[in-house]
């Protein structure tokens, strides 16, 4: 997971000039990766979206970027991770909200338990080999709906 950023642009197709123009360290590429992936996640407070949804995307964002978890990880006391760790929590307290009021989840599932799972599942898809991806998804799935109670 610790590809170095010239092997990033060599598979991106740009010089490796063109990416330290842009993204001076890995943690930058990784904030402006989060920050694309916060963006649409911002869009499941309009609407009636659910925490599942948010599960679903958060899936299949943590199958694309399995290697910039580690980054962001690493660097959880950078002010650009906590920004982006603040708008997640902001869309998790949103989606919270509007699935307690429709009875979408139980009332005990709090804010703090929804982050926990959607960290784990996160991490659970980043150290999970490809192919055994899809199946670790399903399950955490399963655990993520008994655990906040809605049928599956």
């Amino acid at each position: 997971m610790r590809a170095p950023l010239n092997a990033v642009a060599r598979r991106a197709g740009v010089g490796q000039g063109s990416l330290y123009r842009h993204f001076p360290d890995r943690l930058a590429l990784a904030v402006a990766v989060f920050d694309e992936n916060i963006n649409e996640l911002e869009g499941l407070m309009e609407g009636e979206h659910s925490v599942d949804d948010l599960f679903v995307r958060i899936s299949e964002q943590a199958m694309a970027s399995t290697a910039l978890i580690e980054i962001m990880t690493e660097n959880q006391q950078d002010e650009r991770a906590i920004a982006l760790a603040g708008r997640v929590r902001a869309i998790v307290v949103t989606l919270v909200r509007s699935d307690h009021e429709a009875g979408r989840i139980g009332e005990s599932a709090t804010v703090d338990d929804v982050l926990v799972a959607i960290t784990m599942l996160a991490f659970a898809v980043a150290y999970t080999p490809a192919e055994a991806r899809p199946e670790i998804i399903e399950r955490a799935r399963r655990i993520f709906h008994a655990a906040f109670g809605r049928a599956v």
